[in-house]
């Protein structure tokens, strides 16, 4: 079940998801996530603007795949400051959760 979730920092998010075990750490290990993007999905996403600068946004993705069942978290400043494949795939997962929302 995907949800969206508001908490007051990324830290609050991380904890949360942490609890409900989702403990890969997709920054440092995204090369599953690049070999195989179509095993994942979003569960649950947490995103926030930056007080004073609407272009200081964070977004928290607990991220799950699908057949292993393995869940991880994914944090990204403004996203159009990631370059390449790694923001091509989580765009196109985030798009898939908007779809069933």
């Amino acid at each position: 079940m995907s949800r969206t979730f508001k908490y007051a920092t990324t830290t609050e998010a991380l904890d949360n998801l942490a609890n409900q075990g989702y403990s890969v750490d997709y920054n440092v290990e995204f090369d599953g996530l690049v070999e195989n993007a179509s095993d994942y999905q979003i569960d649950e996403l947490y995103r926030y603007e930056g007080e004073t600068d609407p272009a200081d946004e964070s977004s928290v993705y607990g991220i799950r795949n699908t057949k292993t069942g393995e869940k991880g978290v994914f944090v990204a400043g403004n996203l159009s400051l990631i370059e390449g494949k790694k923001r091509d795939i989580i765009l196109d997962l985030e798009m898939k959760y908007k779809q069933n929302h």
